[in-house]
């Protein structure tokens, strides 16, 4: 049996009081009302450095540079229809001031606290990273 593989890139931004940023998935999107770290699918031909930079742009309305992505971690994890692979970045360094642009929630949160927030089943693993990093 095969499985479709999705390639999504997240990025944890880090403010200078060392909060991560979530976004809270908007109503009519699968896993409406969740948190999760930003970011989004890689679309062919991208490499997912370069969709992040796409998304965190078009989610937040920040310019990212490639050399402020640091890779962390990552996710795999098999949904009922698909399996997610999930690479994490770290960021701590952004043009712009971040803001929703998407009609999505947005939270500066602890690390301590992240786990707090329900989550996909794929990013809940990449907690323990953020707050061993932090």
């Amino acid at each position: 049996m095969s499985v479709k593989l999705v390639l999504v890139a997240a990025c944890a931004l880090i403010d200078a009081d060392g909060r991560v940023l979530l976004a809270q998935r908007p109503p009519g999107k699968s896993m409406a009302g969740l948190w999760e770290f930003p970011g989004g699918k890689v679309e062919l031909g991208e490499r997912p450095e370069q969709s992040l930079i796409r998304e965190l742009k078009e989610e937040l309305g920040i310019v990212v540079k490639e050399e402020c992505l640091a890779p962390l971690t990552f996710a795999s994890h098999l949904y009922p229809d698909f399996h997610l692979l999930m690479p994490l970045y770290v960021c701590r360094r952004w043009e712009g001031l971040v803001g929703p642009r998407e009609g999505q929630r947005l939270k500066w949160v602890r690390p301590h606290d992240l786990r707090t927030y329900p989550m996909p089943p794929a990013d809940e693993p990449l907690i323990s990273h953020l707050t061993t990093l932090l």
